[in-house]
């Protein structure tokens, strides 16, 4: 064999893998026969648990080596006991990912003595959809319009601290003095509706995506009726909802509107914990963004009538930053509105 050729065969050797113990094994892709686990923050058949399970059917055709995404629901604290074990006690290797709540961001600031994280070291993968909150009544509740909140009571299902359910109306009955109730022993938002519907609640604070896609025969029949709604801006499939910013009645309150509601920008956010490698958090967003843009997903999310507006990683991140650069000043009353609406 002449020198040249004796090469030629060498490099085909090192290119399968046949010279040099593991050469194979490196030009595999990391995932490759591996499982990604995929965290939900929320319990069975709400909102946040659709969507990751959709996204846990599809993402895996997208990533190198096509791993299995096995999702599972981590509920507790209203998402942040997962929010503390995606920061600290997950594989940081890319095969551990959670899907937070969106007010995970804010959850340290507001002085949850819970919350053991920094929101900004999260790896923000992307988010499938920007999300509205709406607070609504039962259809037979005597409560018409948000101005009967001021006068009459409304008891809406509480699924605990650190989600929206939770937070949004606590900080309307402190900031405005809108008669909320508060029920306590929920985990989702399904068994909150299921209490709706046997009468144990009037009304709940919940994610206009969740609306549409279980119960949009109870819009268009009557039997629930939004209210309010509150966001990052106004949802244009909502136009006569009046709009919770529109109720501030000062430059103050509208900024601490804006630092509670500014989570809904990043929807149902995909994470993975801080010290995972910077080429496969590059390649997790990069599989994200393949995925809401693949025919299969999209009618999928079609089908559950999910409203996507997805953003990427990159936008999540920014999310999170700026809701962390709020002046003290802003982050200290939007604390004392909700410590307030505990009282």
């Amino acid at each position: 064999m002449t020198g040249h050729a004796w090469r030629a065969a060498a490099l085909m050797l090192i290119a399968l893998g046949a010279l040099g113990p593991g050469a194979g094994a490196r030009a595999q892709p990391f995932w490759q026969g591996k499982n990604v686990q995929l965290l939900i923050g929320a319990g069975s058949g709400g909102g946040y648990d659709i969507s990751a399970r959709m996204i846990a059917r599809h993402l895996p055709k997208h990533l190198p080596g096509a791993p299995a995404v096995v999702p599972q629901n981590m509920p507790s604290g209203g998402g942040i006991g997962l929010g503390n074990f995606l920061y600290a006690g997950a594989p940081a290797d890319g095969t551990s990912l959670g899907v937070l709540p969106r007010e995970i961001a804010t959850a340290p600031l507001m002085g949850n003595s819970a919350a053991k994280f920094d929101p900004v070291k999260f790896a923000w993968i992307g988010t499938p959809t920007a999300e509205t909150n709406t607070c609504l009544a039962r259809g037979d509740s005597p409560v018409r319009t948000h101005r009967d909140l001021f006068d009459k009571e409304l008891i809406v299902g509480d699924a605990g601290p650190g989600n929206g359910i939770h937070i949004y109306p606590k900080a309307l009955r402190a900031l405005f003095g809108m008669k909320f109730r508060q029920v306590a022993g929920y985990t989702t938002s399904a068994e909150i509706f299921l209490a709706l519907e046997r009468g144990e609640v009037d009304g709940i604070c919940v994610s206009f995506d969740s609306v549409i896609e279980r119960y949009s025969d109870w819009l268009q029949s009557g039997k629930i009726r939004i209210l309010l709604q509150g966001g990052a801006m106004k949802n244009p499939a909502l136009p006569d909802v009046p709009f919770v910013m529109d109720l501030a009645r000062n430059e103050e309150e509208r900024q601490a509107l804006n630092f509670l509601y500014a989570g809904l920008a990043i929807g149902r956010p995909v994470a993975a914990p801080p010290a995972t490698p910077a080429d496969r958090v590059k390649a997790l967003r990069d599989a994200f963004d393949a995925t809401m843009k693949d025919p299969e997903f999209i009618a999928d999310a079609e089908r559950s009538k999910m409203d996507l507006s997805p953003s990427s990683g990159e936008a999540a991140q920014k999310v999170a930053e700026s809701m962390l650069s709020n002046t003290p000043r802003v982050i200290a009353r939007a604390k004392a509105i909700m410590e307030s609406g505990s009282k």
